[in-house]
């Protein structure tokens, strides 16, 4: 499983890359031919001084891919509100699978 961190707007410190690393790594159980994932954490409206953390997901799997998008105030609230939504569109989406 290839994994690609992405910062926009801000340095990434060593505690949050090993945060989403740590997450990343049970995505296994849920599926087993991930090929990869694209994690973009970054700050959003910089301009207006209301500086909400974003993250976003791309999940890439044989003939398909998976996308989520959060932002709250935290980076590691993010995505961790962002990681629920993926596993919940992986569980959803390989049971749609096994009953067709």
């Amino acid at each position: 499983m290839n994994v690609q961190i992405q910062t926009v707007h801000f340095e990434a410190d060593t505690r949050l890359k090993d945060h989403v690393t740590a997450k990343l790594e049970k995505l296994k159980t849920f599926h087993d031919k991930i090929i990869g994932v694209e994690v973009y954490l970054r700050l959003d409206n910089v301009v207006h001084n209301i500086k909400d953390k974003v993250a976003e997901i791309k999940v890439y799997v044989p003939k398909h891919s998976y996308f989520v998008k959060h932002e709250s105030k935290t980076f590691e609230e993010s995505f961790d509100l962002a990681f629920d939504s993926m596993v919940t569109q992986i569980k959803r989406n390989k049971e749609k699978a096994t009953v067709a």
